[in-house]
């Protein structure tokens, strides 16, 4: 069973990723780094490692179904 993560967490972890491209990549002790410079110091340090885990798990995500999509072209 996986986790579920609040909404907020989702937005706030595909906006950074959406707009910041190259900038994180699958480590989650980069992204924990990184993302300290990205938010305020208001956030919660549980917060913060949700967002970073969310960050981790979305460009696993994606570079996963970019690689299924070329496979299914027959490019890859």
């Amino acid at each position: 069973m996986g986790s579920i993560r609040p909404s907020n967490i989702k937005r706030i972890a595909e906006e950074l990723v959406d707009n910041n491209k190259g900038v994180f990549n699958e480590d989650f002790n980069h992204n924990k780094e990184i993302l300290h410079s990205f938010i305020d110091k208001t956030v919660t340090k549980k917060t913060a490692n949700a967002i970073a885990g969310y960050i981790t798990r979305y460009i696993l995500k994606k570079k996963s179904k970019e690689k299924y999509e070329l496979e299914q072209l027959g490019l890859a």
